[in-house]
């Protein structure tokens, strides 16, 4: 369980960091907000895996990869850059 946990947060920050390396412009969150980012944009690249290639059960889960997770966080971190 614990390394589930350690997992995720790992996963998210390295997701996160490489997402606003891609993305051009002036971050000043940290570390925490950049796991946040990595984690919410793994659920986020999940789902547009499934919407654009219709996953269903293994399929989707190949979809939802680093690739989807870094492409979630990158939509994610643009939304929040416009709305805020």
């Amino acid at each position: 369980m614990i390394f589930n946990i350690i997992s995720w947060l790992v996963f998210g920050l390295i997701v996160g960091a490489i997402a606003k390396f891609l993305t051009p412009g002036n971050d000043s969150n940290g570390i925490i907000n950049t796991m946040l980012l990595g984690i919410a944009g793994s659920f986020v690249g999940g789902f547009l895996g499934n919407l654009l290639f219709g996953g269903k059960g293994e399929n989707a889960a190949r979809y939802g990869g680093w690739i989807m997770s870094i492409i979630g966080s990158i939509v994610l971190l643009l939304l929040i850059r416009w709305l805020f």
